[in-house]
């Protein structure tokens, strides 16, 4: 199983690829419909992510010390950026990401290119990603 750290790795080869921020708008446009359908049971207030422009549904599970996580949004961007952040994140242990530097999102560029309300969107996933690891013992 990849390391977070080695999928971050996978992630900036993938982006360095592209030149134009079009071409990795589409890239994280594709990584959102490559995205299992989450349950319309699981589009829900309760796993609605708060701070999203957007609607975004974030749901976790423990398996052994791993986090499992799935997720859908209502915008294609949003949906592409969960997406990107499952692909790193889930089935990782939890300690492990609950202490994760997310250098990635810098080093393709993704910060310096999201709206305000993206970039804070985009935060809120992060924080409630890791609040998951942390309630499933993934403190230090």
């Amino acid at each position: 199983m990849p390391t977070i750290a080695e999928k971050q790795a996978v992630l900036i080869d993938e982006f360095t690829f592209f030149d134009e921020w079009m071409d990795k708008y589409n890239h994280i446009i594709e990584m959102g419909k490559a995205l299992p359908v989450l349950d319309e049971l699981d589009k829900n207030d309760d796993l609605l992510v708060q701070g999203c422009q957007s609607k975004v549904w974030l749901k976790a599970e423990k398996q052994g010390d791993c986090v499992r996580f799935w997720a859908d949004a209502d915008a294609i961007i949003a949906k592409g950026i969960v997406a990107m952040l499952i692909d790193v994140f889930d089935n990782q242990p939890a300690k492990e990401v609950a202490a994760a530097d997310l250098g990635f999102l810098e080093e393709i560029g993704l910060k310096d290119h999201l709206s305000p309300t993206r970039a804070n969107g985009l935060m809120s996933m992060i924080k409630q990603m890791k609040f998951y690891a942390l309630a499933f013992g993934g403190a230090n």
